[in-house]
């Protein structure tokens, strides 16, 4: 994969710049900001994104039928879990789309596609920025686990990890990334609960991922999936 990097000091969200600019530029490009005003997560959620992170969003164009599409938030998932890992951090994935390091979310991957168009991939990416002490107990960055490292030098890193896990995404390979990713679950084998709205929807062991991507929960015997949601480990492993 070919990429062409847009930098900006600052952007309300990269995501939100990138879906103006998607139709008319090329596979590859990716939008990247110091810091972003109004960034965000899944269903909205503001997201803190101060200068001292990775901010970015990847364009792709993928050729991929409605049921594949979705798991392009595991490409993410697994870049960063690979980038993480050059440097000496072992990380976990969150299902769906939550990168944590020993039970604190370093990331988080917010996908947005437009059916035979275009799929934007946004990662946010605990890099430098210091952590706001009310999230200390839930969020973690790079600084903290190794010391300050160069910006630059995390992101070619995740774009050499997006290039791959993409490029078996584009062939097909779904499996070999669904594998990875069970490999790599932190809630695979774990009691869990499963919140919608603010109100817990399902509570059950989590036994794995299927082939559609979702969760699979195991209420006293009865296999229930789930394709959406939040899942909680509050009340894991009692």
């Amino acid at each position: 994969m070919h990429w062409k990097v847009i930098r900006f000091t600052e952007v309300s969200s990269t995501n939100d710049y990138a879906r103006e600019i998607a139709k008319e530029v090329p596979e590859g490009t990716v939008v990247v900001a110091k810091r972003q005003t109004s960034g965000r997560g899944r269903k909205g959620r503001k997201w803190a994104s101060p200068e001292g992170g990775l901010w970015m969003t990847a364009i792709l164009k993928p050729r991929s039928s409605p049921e594949h599409i979705t798991k392009l938030v595991f490409v993410g998932a697994l870049a960063v879990v690979d980038t993480l890992a050059r440097y000496g951090i072992p990380a976990e994935i969150k299902w769906p789309n939550d990168v944590l390091v020993g039970g604190k979310k370093i990331a988080g991957i917010l996908t947005e596609c437009k059916l035979n168009s275009f799929a934007l991939l946004g990662i946010g990416l605990n890099v430098n920025n210091e952590i706001p002490e009310e999230l200390k107990e839930q969020a973690i960055s790079m600084a903290e686990l190794v010391g300050k490292v160069s910006i630059e030098e995390v992101l070619q890193a995740l774009l050499r990890s997006i290039s791959y896990w993409y490029s078996l995404f584009k062939n097909g390979m779904h499996e070999k990334i669904l594998q990875a990713v069970r490999l790599k679950s932190s809630v695979i084998g774990r009691n869990v609960v499963i919140i919608e709205d603010g109100e817990v929807v399902l509570e059950g062991k989590a036994i794995g991922i299927d082939e559609s991507g979702s969760l699979l929960i195991d209420r006293s015997g009865h296999i229930e999936r789930v394709v959406y949601g939040d899942v909680s480990l509050r009340f894991a492993d009692q």
